[in-house]
This record gives structure tokens, sequence and C-alpha cells, in this order.
């Protein structure tokens, strides 16, 4: 039902309409800035998940060592 849901027409329309909503010279410090909170999140979330309160080694990581 949704397969190739996006076509490369959809993307073009998308880019345009960002384009035209926030000007040329906006975009690239939006997409620095959503690069910099997608590398925050993902280090919050590893430190989550690395992060036990009993000190006990997870599952997966016990069975690489």
């Amino acid at each position: 039902m949704l397969r190739n849901a996006f076509e490369p027409w959809h993307l073009l329309l998308i880019i345009a309409v960002l384009v035209l909503l926030f000007g040329s010279k906006k975009l690239p410090d939006m997409a620095r800035g959503l690069g910099r909170s997608m590398r925050i999140l993902k280090s919050e979330a590893k430190s989550l998940k690395d992060d036990r309160p009993d000190g006990t080694p997870h599952a997966d990581s016990a069975a690489r060592h």
C-alpha cells in the first residue's frame, strides 16, 4: 500500500517548500542544528543504555567479550 511512498519529485517539492518558507540562508543553520541535536540525542541514548544501576553487563555486551 505504501510502497514507493516517496518519489524523487516528492523530495524536490519538500525542498522547494522549505526554501520558500525559511529562505536559503536559514536552511544550512537549521540543518547544522538538527545534526547537533541528533548527535546529542544519540550520545544520551547510548549513555542511558550503557549505565546500569547494579553494574551488571548487558546480555549482548557479555557475548562480545
